[in-house]
């Protein structure tokens, strides 16, 4: 399995998680995003709906029904109604169960010390579990750069 850790430099989560979930989305792919509480994942619910004037990203929450037929669901627990094979935790949010998936996206933001902290636990327990890791940080425009 991958293992994608983005750092976060440029731009908040609710910035920089709807270009991460079109790519999902457009390689045909269902998608968990899987946030640490109520708050959170509220403020990403609002942001997919509103994210450009030209588009949204389909989704859903438990509270909207029809988990099994949402492309993108957002949720504070560890299921995954939707049959999704990409994982993508989101500020700190548990990780468990992220072998259940084909690929995971770890997002945390490089200005909170708990949330790197958390990342560094993450990077080694998933080098030693085997898994290949990808390491991305955003450039000085808010793109992707993979850092080696």
């Amino acid at each position: 399995m991958q293992v994608g850790f983005y750092h976060l430099t440029r731009s908040r989560p609710e910035e920089a998680l709807p270009r991460l979930l079109e790519k999902v989305l457009a390689a045909g792919h269902r998608a968990v995003v899987r946030v640490a509480d109520g708050e959170q994942l509220e403020l990403l619910n609002r942001a997919l709906w509103t994210y450009r004037r030209d588009s949204f990203l389909p989704h859903g929450t438990r509270a909207d029904g029809f988990a099994d037929r949402q492309p993108v669901y957002l949720t504070t627990g560890l299921e995954n109604p939707n049959g999704a094979r990409v994982l993508l935790v989101v500020g700190g949010a548990s990780s468990e169960g992220m072998e259940d998936y084909d690929r995971c996206l770890e997002l945390f933001d490089g200005d909170d010390p708990e949330q790197v902290a958390t990342a560094r636990r993450r990077w080694r327990a998933a080098r030693e579990a085997g898994h290949e890791l990808v390491y991305w940080q955003q450039n000085a425009r808010g793109g992707w750069q993979r850092a080696r």
